[in-house]
């Protein structure tokens, strides 16, 4: 099973966005390396496109930059009032025992974020409940999904869905044996929000 997750997970190529926030806010490499407590060899070649960061590296040069980490998927397109994405070239990011894959919310100019998520057994939110406006609708695609909104439990398998307004707090895990997936539509989100970072921040097992 781990090695099946494994082959699944990859990362978004950051390359050129790092660089292009980078540039745009005349920062040198060696002293975002010195703000970011990187080194200036490991950002070199996170820029050139020769290794790929994990969400830590990635969080740590997003707050030396001053930006969101989402600013490493938008940087990459403008928005626009049509996206198209080939099964191909959808963003992944790797998060502790998942992966979130973008399915065009990051460059569409209107307020709806449709992801996917892949969860390890065992994954899970992170320690603290989610919350932000909009609407969230949840469609379990393979394996099972346990969602706590409010004081309720939920267990998602394959075909089951869910929608809840996402202002009631809730989590999210994989409590089976098996890799689960599941398709997440959040809409109607507060201009300047993004909630779908809220679902792959790094938690703390």
């Amino acid at each position: 099973m781990k090695e099946t997750f494994m082959r699944e997970a990859s990362s978004i190529d950051v390359a050129n966005s790092l660089r292009g926030l980078r540039e745009s806010r005349g920062i040198s490499m060696r002293a975002l390396a010195a703000k970011s407590g990187l080194s200036a060899n490991a950002l070199s070649m996170i820029e050139r496109g020769k290794t790929s960061p994990s969400v830590s590296t990635l969080y740590k040069l997003a707050d030396a930059l001053g930006v969101s980490i989402t600013a490493f998927f938008s940087a990459q397109e403008q928005s626009k009032q049509i996206v198209f994405l080939k099964s191909d070239e959808r963003p992944h990011m790797p998060f502790p025992r998942g992966i979130f894959e973008g399915l065009g919310g990051e460059q569409f100019a209107g307020r709806i974020q449709p992801f996917v998520l892949t969860l390890e057994s065992g994954a899970f939110s992170g320690p603290s409940p989610i919350v932000h406006s909009g609407h969230e609708f949840v469609f379990c695609l393979r394996g099972k999904i346990e969602y706590h909104v409010e004081r309720q439990f939920f267990l998602l398998e394959a075909g089951d869905s869910l929608l809840f307004e996402s202002k009631l707090r809730h989590r999210w895990r994989n409590p089976g044996d098996a890799v689960a997936t599941a398709l997440v539509i959040i809409s109607c989100f507060a201009e300047g929000e993004t909630p779908h970072v809220m679902h792959w921040k790094p938690g703390k097992e």
